[in-house]
């Protein structure tokens, strides 16, 4: 495509008066651009270069169309002049002359701006330099642009900003555009792939009546009419376990989560995650279901399984299994199988520098162990199963071994991507996990206003089936798929501190 130099560069200030000078010119003239409610689009730029890929150089097609787009440059030659539109496909050229369009359409369009909106309609061909073009013979000014575009059109690259002014960014970094269209081939393939396995799509509360005693913290907010705070949802789990007991055996919820934490490369307040219940399985049968379901949305959204991932090559098409211990093992040399007591643990881990948690038990060190040792080093796709009850509460306890879980989290390129259970269906151990839980939480702050919840308790007590359950974060797959460095990259609007 050619590249046309841009308006002659003015003042913001200057740039801003003439635009809306303009604008009041039209508005008074009775071509108030902003009363057009619609145009007839037949066709976009992508669409119509593959229609008319076989035209030669300087042949006309005969075939009039109407596109609409914002002009992203103009070149004024005399009697004749060429522009560029991007519409919602790509973009495409125009030709404009004095003497197709009228004396009077031909100078309102020398008076557009880079970033002004148009419809035109007029018939195609291709230049004699072989740039397939529409010659315009109907020109609509649809929408006038009263703000410059940035950093004379060529884009915006201040990473600030365009998280601030998505809708900038979006006009001027066309690649910012395909990010989000892949987020959207993703979701639906996620879709595509759970629906094909016969799990329902639900959708559960997201303003929920108290804070539970997991680690995450909350929004708080307040119901006026009941009188009543609440709490946004971080997670979706205990709702869509009440469903499988109420005989919806495999179900899914994509839901928008939110946290009240710290925000960094890999983490949002709000985000998006999957998590889906299946009766009658084990974290077994989740990790079967991740690892297919890996395989197939990157199959069908990059075309292959072996991707690059910020310099990194990634095969998604091997998976490599270790429990815990064999991977603490493995990168620390401690071998937690041979510890026998909590005090043991505090002495290795002292010895070891490595931080101990709040409540320094044996099952909460291993964990500490594989933050510190493991987690960096599991860059190719790697499930790690087997976790201490203490950091799994919600998930049943290993046959054989009480003080383990049937619990596995999948890491690629030392990230987390996804959280998988055998399911905790005993309602007097869940109970007792959840009493501990909250009373912890507010022996460290007592403040804290979490509290168990009873009607899940309830819920248990008429009969959850043996149920493998699967959470994952969203983002993070697109991130992966679309080589994205940060969340921020793949949420169209990020959180972001205000400017004042």
């Amino acid at each position: 495509m050619a590249k046309f130099t841009p308006q002659a560069e003015m003042p913001l200030g200057d740039q801003l008066k003439v635009r809306r000078e303009k604008l009041a010119d039209l508005v008074s003239s009775g071509n108030d651009p902003f009363t057009i409610t619609k145009y007839p689009v037949d066709i976009y730029s992508t669409e119509l270069k593959e229609k008319f890929a076989d035209l030669a150089a300087e042949e006309n097609s005969g075939v009039t169309v109407h596109l609409a787009g914002r002009m992203m440059s103009k070149r004024i030659m005399g009697k004749a002049s060429f522009a560029h539109l991007r519409d919602g496909k790509g973009d495409i050229q125009i030709f404009v002359k004095r003497d197709e369009l009228g004396d009077d359409a031909y100078a309102a369009f020398k008076k557009l701006d880079i970033g002004d909106v148009v419809g035109c309609a007029g018939e195609v061909f291709r230049t004699k330099t072989g740039e397939l073009s529409v010659r315009v013979s109907e020109l609509t000014l649809l929408a006038k642009a009263l703000l410059p575009l940035p950093e004379k059109f060529h884009g915006l690259t201040d990473t600030e900003i365009r998280y601030r002014q998505r809708y900038v960014d979006l006009i001027v970094n066309p690649e910012v555009k395909d990010t989000f269209v892949k987020r959207s081939m993703i979701l639906r393939e996620l879709r595509r792939f759970l629906d094909g396995k016969g799990f329902l799509e639900v959708d559960t509360p997201i303003l929920t009546p108290f804070e539970i005693g997991a680690s995450a913290r909350p929004f708080y907010t307040h119901h006026n009419t009941l009188d009543l705070d609440m709490v946004l949802r971080i997670e979706t789990e205990l709702y869509l376990k009440r469903l499988i007991v109420g005989g919806m055996d495999r179900v899914y919820e994509v839901g928008r989560i939110f946290r009240n934490e710290g925000m960094d490369q890999t983490h949002n307040p709000e985000f998006t995650s999957i998590e889906l219940y299946q009766a009658y399985t084990d974290f077994r049968g989740m990790m079967d279901l991740v690892e297919e379901m890996m395989k197939t949305v990157a199959m069908n959204v990059c075309g292959t399984l072996q991707i690059t991932y910020q310099g990194k090559d990634i095969d998604l098409g091997h998976w490599e299994r270790m429990t815990m211990v064999e991977a603490v093992k493995k990168y620390s040399g401690v071998d937690f199988a041979a510890i026998s007591s909590d005090e043991e643990a505090i002495a290795i881990a002292k010895e070891k520098n490595v931080e101990l948690p709040e409540i320094p038990t044996k099952g909460a060190i291993l964990a500490e162990f594989f933050d510190a040792f493991v987690e960096e080093n599991l860059i190719q796709p790697t499930f790690i199963y087997d976790y201490p009850v203490e950091v799994s509460p919600l998930a049943k306890r290993k046959p054989g071994d009480p003080g383990m879980t049937e619990r596995f989290e999948y890491f690629i390129n030392a990230t987390e991507f996804g959280n998988a259970f055998s399911e905790l269906n005993d309602p007097i151990d869940q109970k007792g996990r959840f009493e501990k839980q909250v009373a912890d939480r507010k022996s460290l702050d007592p403040s804290c206003r979490a509290q168990v919840d009873y009607d899940y308790i309830t819920a248990l007590e008429y009969g959850l089936p043996p149920t493998g359950g699967l959470g994952f974060g969203v983002d993070r797959l697109v991130m992966l798929l679309t080589d994205s460095a940060s969340i921020r990259d793949v949420l169209l609007f990020p959180t972001m501190k205000p400017l004042d």
